[in-house]
């Protein structure tokens, strides 16, 4: 079986330390290089005692020329993720991204490059399975029941709220669910935001704590009864079997997918 050359960027990054560590432990894959900015022209090895000699790069243009990937994993930030997405793309090697904070304008745009260069990228909020299991779940519940609030939990040094995950979440529930105002009609916040954002209706809280890593809970509420959906992730390496299955399944595609769930039957 011929090895799916991987690039990996921001391999000192704690989800992009797991991610390399991915690739070297998977037999079918190959750790063509990394993409960081300082230690340009060292190796993995030198720079950061990690035991391979694949190269670092500051420059993307630089590191496709030479390495010619089939796959960057990039697991940085909406800016970084987007600009290096969009070379990827146009440079002919397939993109797997965990970042979120895409606009809808961003999708609209790769969603387009895809199907110029007949090349398959993924998109995921979140690639934990378990965490798409609880959207994809939680889509199932709003057929029932119509009110519904989203409470997610983070460390301390995320950037963006509400969660990628939350907003997929609430997206894929609006899908089914028709728009509602919830709560009492002349509901007033004693202190503006108490009631977290409203979205179609439904309100998403965002927590942001040391000693968090990435937590979501979905509550459904009837008369009489409630209905709780809950994920964990525990540590970072909860998110690698995901990016793995989209490693493998990016290969196989040629366009733009944007969420883990639509890979996972």
């Amino acid at each position: 079986m011929k090895k799916v050359k991987i690039v990996v960027a921001g391999p000192r990054g704690r989800m992009g330390k797991e991610a390399v560590e991915l690739v070297l432990e998977t037999e079918n894959f190959e750790l063509a290089g990394v993409l960081d900015r300082r230690n340009d022209g060292k190796s993995l090895r030198e720079a950061e005692g990690v035991d391979s000699d694949a190269l670092i790069y500051t420059d993307i243009y630089k590191c496709f020329k030479e390495q010619q990937p089939d796959v960057l994993i990039d697991l940085t930030t909406p800016e970084v993720g987007m600009e290096h997405t969009v070379i990827a793309l146009e440079s002919g090697v397939r993109p797997v991204v965990g970042t979120t904070g895409f606009s809808t304008g961003d999708l609209a745009k790769l969603e387009d490059l895809c199907k110029q260069t007949r090349l398959g990228c993924i998109i995921a909020p979140n690639f934990a399975v378990g965490a798409v299991l609880m959207m994809k779940f939680s889509k199932m519940a709003a057929r029932y029941f119509s009110d519904v609030e989203i409470i997610e939990l983070h460390h301390d040094q995320k950037l963006d709220a509400p969660s990628g995950t939350a907003v997929k979440t609430a997206e894929m529930i609006s899908s089914v669910r028709e728009r509602k105002k919830q709560g009492h009609n002349d509901e007033k916040e004693a202190i503006p935001g108490a009631r977290g954002a409203d979205f179609e209706g439904m309100h998403i809280h965002s927590v942001r704590l040391p000693g968090l890593i990435a937590h979501q809970q979905v509550m459904f509420g009837s008369d009489g009864q409630t209905l709780s959906i809950r994920h964990d992730s525990y540590n970072r390496a909860s998110f690698m079997s995901g990016v793995k299955l989209a490693v493998e399944t990016v290969m196989e595609k040629d366009s733009l997918v944007y969420g883990l769930e639509n890979i996972i039957e």
